[in-house]
């Protein structure tokens, strides 16, 4: 039997030090712990999460920080557990005191999940009404407009001269797709009108 850790945080800014430690507190092995730093509103979008998915087995035990940590709504979340049962594999949720292998837990996490849906579902309808708002009031400016990052011109001149791929660049840049993307179109944009970047 085998002990997995999963931690995740939204952003690589962001520390996992807490969670770490709570994971040297269950005695999980450094190469067990895995860590993810992303916001992601689905297992889709989680590569440790599906690659640890794919590795853990029957007989092994998932521990996470807090459900919240793990899945990001409740349908994600049940899909997560059926596939653990399945693989005979025990899930605990540490802040929640959920623990898999009793009924009374997976009914606990079951209503855990869809109070932390219900309650990101009341945090966006708060956003939306208080964006309608601003907007009324002519307060509302909208995202910042992303900045470039450092060495942009370099990594573009030798992605557009074949010496590195996009994939690469988004990686030395630490960029996501869809902003790599968006940055390459107004750059483009801003060269065939004369403005510097």
């Amino acid at each position: 039997m085998t002990t997995y850790f999963y931690i995740r945080v939204s952003s690589k800014e962001q520390n996992t030090i807490r969670q770490e430690v709570k994971a040297k507190e269950h005695n999980v092995l450094i190469e067990n712990v895995y860590i993810e730093k992303v916001s992601a509103k689905n297992i889709i979008d989680r590569p440790v999460l599906t690659n640890l998915m794919s590795v853990i087995k029957n007989g092994d035990k998932l521990i996470v920080d807090s459900i919240s940590r793990f899945a990001r709504n409740t349908k994600d979340l049940l899909e997560l557990v059926e596939q653990l049962n399945n693989k005979g594999v025990q899930f605990i949720s540490l802040k929640e005191n959920i623990d898999t292998t009793t009924p009374t837990g997976v009914f606990m996490l079951t209503v855990f999940g869809a109070v932390a849906q219900l309650e990101r579902d009341y945090i966006k309808e708060r956003q939306a009404e208080g964006i309608a708002i601003a907007k009324e009031e002519r307060k509302y400016k909208g995202r910042k407009p992303i900045d470039y990052p450092k060495q942009w011109d370099k990594y573009y001149k030798m992605m557009k001269e074949g010496s590195i791929k996009a994939v690469d660049v988004m990686r030395i840049l630490e960029l996501k797709k869809t902003t790599f993307f968006k940055l390459v179109k107004k750059y483009e944009l801003n060269q065939e009108v004369g403005v510097k970047s």
